[in-house]
């Protein structure tokens, strides 16, 4: 395939109407293969989880489809009558490269069905882009199907080293790691004053930020904590956190959590799904961007820092400190709340300003056309 010209790529994975990090970022890789000039469809899911294993609200968007994007809705993950016939559709489809996501096991028989049907065609590259490999919340089967999806993969992209050493313990098959590319599709950063008005947010207030989904590797628990100790010891500082994201656990735990510690007084709670069209506000308005996580592979929160120009605080866990030079883009804490606290202070010491050229500089390495350029590569191979 060397000799060939890509002209037709399917990417398979989650898109509109469903929301979130993987279909922003799937919607953003089409769109930069269209601009290549490469016709670009989106497969996917008309049913992506049993509401019983989805752990938020909803699992669709409120906001308006993308413009520009053939995007078809068509996946049901639990029926495998659909995986047939969607294998075979793709099958006849003939596309040059399909780019599938893989990040939970339970999707290994669904997409490793419809892959091995496709795979028929002597035609068509699959290359996966492997957000887990394993998943952080371990379940009985997860090696099982993990394995049965690799099977029909003729390469990987993985965007840690963590999921590239888990993908090694399965299959020596080309991979290659690439940063995540920057999130640049939720808008222009906009005046912190600005942005704090519209979500009637103290313009005055130190305000650090955690954002996405709250799940326990997340690490919220900690970063509670280290809210206490900066009240205790750093009062004077008044330091405030917000909060932007849904729950993906129950609730109740952090409530308790917040009580016992007594800090009501300084967290705002935005516990409800950001839209992407207000994505751009709370970056706008945070100080810094804080991921206490206990265990990580990589993070999408890092590279919409990036692209807001927000300095980070991260946890010396997984991928997280390779994405983020240790003072100059933000500061390293050890993943327990005394060092996450101390670190959060040290931020403020240097000042916001300190970071932004160090970030402005870093972020060029984060460009969606270094992906589309490594896909192509691999599946030319």
């Amino acid at each position: 395939m060397s000799s060939t010209v890509i002209k037709k790529v399917i990417i398979i994975g989650p898109a509109h109407p469903l929301r979130g990090g993987l279909a922003s970022f799937n919607e953003r890789l089409a769109k930069q293969f269209n601009q290549e000039n490469i016709e670009t469809t989106i497969y996917t899911f008309s049913l992506q989880y049993p509401n019983f294993l989805f752990p938020g609200t909803t699992q669709y968007s409120s906001e308006p489809a993308p413009k520009n994007l053939d995007i078809n809705v068509c996946i049901n993950s639990i029926n495998p009558f659909n995986w047939l016939k969607i294998g075979w559709q793709l099958k006849k489809a003939k596309a040059d490269i399909i780019v599938v996501r893989y990040w939970l096991p339970f999707m290994g028989a669904c997409l490793g069905t419809i892959l091995r049907i496709v795979k028929k065609n002597n035609k068509t590259k699959i290359v996966c882009i492997a957000d887990n490999i394993l998943p952080h919340e371990k379940r009985i089967g997860d090696k099982q199907l993990t394995s049965y999806f690799l099977k029909p993969i003729d390469a990987f992209i993985t965007m840690s080293e963590k999921v590239m050493k888990d993908l090694r313990m399965f299959t020596n098959k080309n991979a290659v790691k690439v940063e995540h590319p920057l999130y640049d599709n939720f808008g222009e950063a906009i005046d912190k004053k600005t942005a704090r008005q519209i979500l009637g947010l103290n313009t005055n207030d130190k305000i650090i930020l955690f954002f996405g989904f709250i799940r326990k590797y997340k690490g919220l628990d900690l970063l509670f904590e280290a809210m206490k100790i900066l009240q205790v010891k750093y009062g004077h500082l008044n330091i405030k956190l917000l909060i932007a994201g849904e729950f993906y656990e129950n609730r109740k735990e952090y409530d308790e959590q917040i009580n016992s510690l007594n800090i009501a007084s300084n967290l705002i709670l935005k516990t409800d799904f950001i839209a992407d069209s207000e994505v751009g506000y709370y970056l706008s308005a945070a100080d810094f961007v804080i991921q206490p996580y206990k265990n990580a592979t990589q993070s999408g929160v890092t590279p919409l820092a990036y692209h807001f120009n927000k300095p980070m605080l991260v946890t010396n866990v997984g991928g997280l400190p390779a994405l983020v030079p240790d003072k100059k883009v933000g500061l390293i804490a050890e993943p327990n709340s005394n060092d996450i606290a101390e670190k959060i202070v040290a931020l403020y010491e240097f000042g916001e300003e300190y970071f932004i050229p160090y970030l402005q500089e870093e972020k060029k390495k984060y460009s969606w056309q270094n992906l589309t350029n490594t896909i192509i590569k691999l599946a030319q191979k």
